[in-house]
Parts: C-alpha cells; sequence; structure tokens
C-alpha cells in the first residue's frame, strides 16, 4: 500500500473521529456548555447565521449559559432561534443579553441521550470500517495492477485493520466518557 493511501486512509478516520466528537458535544447534558448552542443558526438579515457568529456564549455557572449578541437589535431572532432549536432551553432577555438556565435532566431523558450518544458512536464505527474498506479496495487493485505482492497485500491489510481497531477504541473511549458525563447527577 503506497504511503499515501495509508496516509489517506488515517486522515479520513481522523476526520470520522472529529465528527464524531461535534456531534457528541451537541447532545446536552446536566451541565451547561456553550457547544450546546454550536447548531442554532439566527435569521440574520434575511440570512440563516451560525449563533457564535452573532454573540458571545458562555457559561458562567454549571447550570447557566449567557448569550451577548454584539448587535443589540438581534436580541429577539436569536431568543426565537433558541426557541426553535429544541433543546428544552427557555431564553430569558434583559434587553442586553439572554440568559439560558439548564434544567436538570430526568433519569429517563439521560437514558434516552445515553442511547442517543451511543448511536452516533456506531455511526462513526460505520464509518471507521467504510473506511477501511475503502482502503482494502485499493489494496487489491494495487495488487492486481502488480503494483505490490502478495505479502505486502497481507502486511498492508493488517496494518489497516490495526488502524481501525485503534480508531474504533478510540470513538468507544469518546462515547463511554460522553455517557459517563450525561448519567452524572
Amino acid at each position: 500500500m503506497s504511503a499515501d493511501a495509508k496516509e489517506n486512509a488515517e486522515l479520513t478516520m481522523e476526520e470520522v473521529l472529529d465528527t464524531v466528537r461535534n456531534r457528541l458535544s451537541r447532545i446536552r447534558t446536566g451541565k451547561a456548555s456553550p457547544a450546546l448552542l454550536d447548531g442554532v443558526k439566527v435569521e440574520y438579515y434575511g440570512a440563516p447565521t451560525p449563533l457564535n457568529q452573532l454573540a458571545t456564549v458562555a457559561a458562567p455557572e454549571p447550570r447557566l449559559l449567557t448569550v451577548k449578541p454584539f448587535d443589540r437589535a438581534s436580541i429577539g431572532e436569536i431568543e426565537k432561534a433558541i426557541q426553535a432549536s429544541n433543546l428544552g432551553l427557555n431564553p430569558a432577555s434583559d434587553g442586553m443579553m439572554i440568559r439560558l438556565a439548564v434544567p436538570e435532566l430526568t433519569e429517563e431523558r439521560r437514558k434516552e441521550l445515553s442511547k442517543h450518544a451511543r448511536e452516533v458512536g456506531e455511526d462513526g464505527k460505520v464509518s471507521v470500517r467504510k473506511v477501511r474498506q475503502e482502503a482494502n479496495d485499493l489494496l487489491k487493485q494495487e495488487q492486481k495492477d502488480g503494483d505490490i505482492t502478495e505479502d505486502e497485500h497481507h502486511k498492508d491489510r493488517d496494518a489497516v485493520q490495526k488502524l481501525t481497531d485503534d480508531y474504533c477504541t478510540q470513538v468507544d473511549a469518546i462515547v463511554t466518557a460522553k455517557q459517563s458525563e450525561i448519567m452524572e447527577l
């Protein structure tokens, strides 16, 4: 397997890992996290704009988020966008800043979120395995074309499998950490 192909597979698996981390950061836990609002888009002058480009989002307390808009005229639109995001947060505005109290999660909701985190992890592992399949197909083609020997094919295939196992283990570790964060009271 050419060094480029192996490096490409590893880079793609790293992107999968980043995607899993990103998706998990948007799952609400009992604690306030500015990442919770990363997916919120606000209608700003007719264009959907990410909230973090219109305001500073902070977590001054474990159960409180604050949103301080750069342009106070956009505060009403920001409130509407947060309510429409289905995060279960009720914005309270004083005209200068929006405060979002993060309610404590019920046991049932924690289990649902934990299950969702596990599904995100499974999606990530499926993506990693897909990258492995593509790398193995490339290896077969290289062997068929005479670019590598059968021994090199087996050695490279084993290296790709080891890489896949490493990334699947990392996905599991990230998901386990998120699940324990969700279940933490």
